[in-house]
């Protein structure tokens, strides 16, 4: 557990903003707006499908946002463990811009979603709420845009629902790197309720500064400020149960490792090649570039861009690289044109 807190505790400056003295932030209040701070426009939708398949007492709502709904071509944004939609900040315009009708959503347990501590909380149980959203707004065939447990969720969907996807873009996922029985029990042991709950704000900023991030720049203290109010809010409980659940369920991955080969939707992987959570550095450690080459090599005619000085939320870290990335991958697959040569060539730059 010491070394949980060592890492968490990275980098810290004393002239970091703090935010422990702001008054609390309700979940349901959270602002989804642009990096313009032009609000985004959605709403939410139940799902009685999930409720029954997982035997749920009360139908959970899922919120989301929505943009150029008139797009020919729908993209799906699925966020990653601890956060919530607002985390696509960087591309949801960029995206709609694009000519992309654009959907976002909070999973089930996080952002403005419902946090029932029923739902199993699984990549698989995961997947089945993002299908019926998508059937509930009636898309057909989406791609499906995934970071780290997003992409755990968007491989499960891909490899259960193949013919149901247009193209699938795995943003630094998590579902390829292998755990052993005491791997994921000594997961169990270490992150629990209680450690979410207890991670002071100094903690707050070595996990998302250091642990997520390569570049950070100032206009991101947002990701701070909101997670250190939330901690306040009246339903933080089940947002860390939420996250403790997700967490065991991004353990078992040897669904998502053996199936890789039943994957028919063009694929692409993204990843930076500073990132310091994939693969797990409390028990592997080691380059994330093999994590990756190992998904690529098992996702036929998958492409795999690793880019330079960008951490796990590279998606924020390095947007426009990021987005440079995708958008073009998708023109090229979306249009017939043959991809470009992979820019993976030499070692990653020694880190700052």
């Amino acid at each position: 557990m010491r070394k949980v807190f060592a890492l968490l505790s990275l980098g810290l400056s004393a002239c970091i903003q703090a935010h422990a003295g702001s008054p609390p932030l309700e979940f349901k209040d959270l602002k989804y707006t642009s990096a313009k701070d032009a609000d985004w426009p959605g709403g939410a939708l139940a799902l009685p499908e999930v409720a029954k398949v997982y035997g749920l007492a009360t139908v959970p709502e899922v919120a989301y946002v929505e943009l150029n709904p008139g797009g020919k071509e729908t993209v799906v944004f699925i966020h990653g463990l601890g956060s919530y939609l607002k985390f696509w900040r960087y591309q949801l315009d960029a995206f709609a811009e694009a000519g992309y009708h654009v959907i976002a959503l909070d999973m089930v347990g996080y952002g403005k979603s419902s946090k029932p501590s029923t739902f199993p909380y699984t990549m698989e149980a995961m997947a089945d709420v993002v299908r019926e959203l998508k059937n509930s707004l009636g898309v057909d065939k989406p791609i499906l845009v995934g970071h780290s447990m997003g992409g755990q969720t968007a491989l499960s969907y891909a490899i259960r629902y193949p013919d149901e996807l247009k193209a699938l873009v795995l943003t630094s996922p998590a579902g390829f790197e292998k755990f052993s029985r005491r791997e994921k029990e000594w997961f169990s042991a270490a992150f629990s309720v209680a450690f979410v709950k207890s991670t002071p704000e100094e903690g707050i900023w070595g996990s998302v500064r250091k642990g997520n991030f390569y570049r950070w720049r100032d206009e991101l203290n947002w990701l701070i400020e909101e997670r250190v109010r939330l901690s306040k809010a009246k339903e933080f409980d089940a947002y860390a149960y939420a996250q403790v659940k997700s967490v065991h369920g991004l353990t078992h991955t040897e669904f998502t490792r053996a199936s890789l080969d039943k994957i028919t939707a063009p694929t692409i992987i993204v990843f930076g090649h500073q990132d310091r959570l994939i693969p797990s550095p409390f028990l592997h450690g080691g380059p994330t570039a093999e994590i990756m080459a190992y998904g690529h090599q098992g996702i036929k005619g998958s492409q795999l861009v690793g880019l330079e000085r960008c951490g796990h939320t590279v998606q924020a870290d390095c947007p426009s690289e990021y987005n440079e990335a995708v958008l073009g991958f998708l023109k090229r697959r979306l249009t017939g044109t043959p991809d470009e040569p992979e820019p993976l060539d030499g070692p990653p730059p020694e880190e700052e």
